[in-house]
């Protein structure tokens, strides 16, 4: 199949309409791979580790209160669609960029020499990221029009243990909001507070993630549009070794902590915009 069609190989993202000022973001899920990027992974990369495992299983409850979801169906290593277009680094220490060329534990996602050209990326800009964008900024749109304002939920997870990226290991709720820029202060206090009323699950607000470019690019408390990002580590819900299996019991229980989140965030909308 020619590169030119990628567009034709799947939509760039699932999209799940509510009736709440909700979106839920989810940009890391997919497992899609285009033909170039499929034949020149490395070994390493084909089990695509980097991957936001079952996000969309776990978030599924999410539908009962009524969010949005927007899901992206391609995988991180074609294109990261939580990274700005021009590919600027979000963190001072190590990361990845938009086209991974790392893995997170910095052993190289393609073989040498068989990285996508520059044609072939810009291809997935346009077709693939930019799709994606321009459905979040659409739905913000749509539900600052029908409530006055919109609550922008940037879902991730990432391993729990990546030497590369952080030192031991991660809390299990991360909690990022761009230190303090992307929402209204009493929105992350209020979320702070629901994971301080409980003990199983460790949390932190702005530790070594603060939200990427989802999160700091919609998040405009200013104009009535908060976001805040989400990073689990994974180990509360899945196995993070392969086959990446999903583990119903461990994910229950983790579900009850996100419920609480998710409502909470409705909640304080309602009480602070009336409706």
């Amino acid at each position: 199949m020619s590169l030119n069609s990628i567009s034709t190989i799947a939509a760039p993202y699932h999209f799940t309409a509510g009736n709440s000022p909700l979106l839920i973001s989810i940009p890391h899920a997919g497992t899609r791979l285009t033909p170039e990027v499929a034949s020149g992974l490395s070994d390493d990369a084909l089990p695509l580790s980097d991957t936001d495992w079952h996000i969309p299983e776990l978030y599924d409850f999410a539908r009962g209160l009524g969010a949005n979801i927007v899901v992206g169906q391609y995988s991180r290593f074609v294109i990261d669609l939580n990274r700005p277009s021009d590919d600027q680094p979000l963190y001072t220490t190590a990361t990845t960029g938009l086209f991974p060329d790392t893995l997170f534990d910095g052993r190289p996602t393609f073989k040498p020499g068989h990285q996508p050209s520059q044609t072939s990326r810009q291809q997935y800009l346009e077709q693939i990221w930019q799709p994606y964008h321009q459905k979040i900024a659409s739905e913000l749109a749509r539900i600052k029009q029908q409530f006055g304002y919109a609550l922008l939920f940037d879902a991730h997870s990432i391993a729990s243990v990546i030497p590369r990226l952080f030192d031991g290991k991660l809390p299990d709720l991360n909690l990022g909001t761009n230190s303090g820029a992307s929402c209204s202060p009493e929105l992350s206090q209020s979320l702070e507070a629901i994971c301080q009323q409980q003990t199983q699950f460790s949390h932190v607000l702005n530790g070594r993630f603060k939200g990427g470019y989802i999160t700091r690019a919609y998040g405009q408390p200013e104009q009535d549009q908060h976001a805040i990002q989400l990073e689990l580590a994974q180990c509360n819900y899945m196995e993070e070794l392969e086959p990446f299996g999903y583990l119903d019991d461990k994910a229950a229980q983790l579900q009850k902590m996100l419920q609480p989140l998710l409502e909470g965030m409705l909640r304080w909308g309602v009480k602070t915009y009336g409706r």
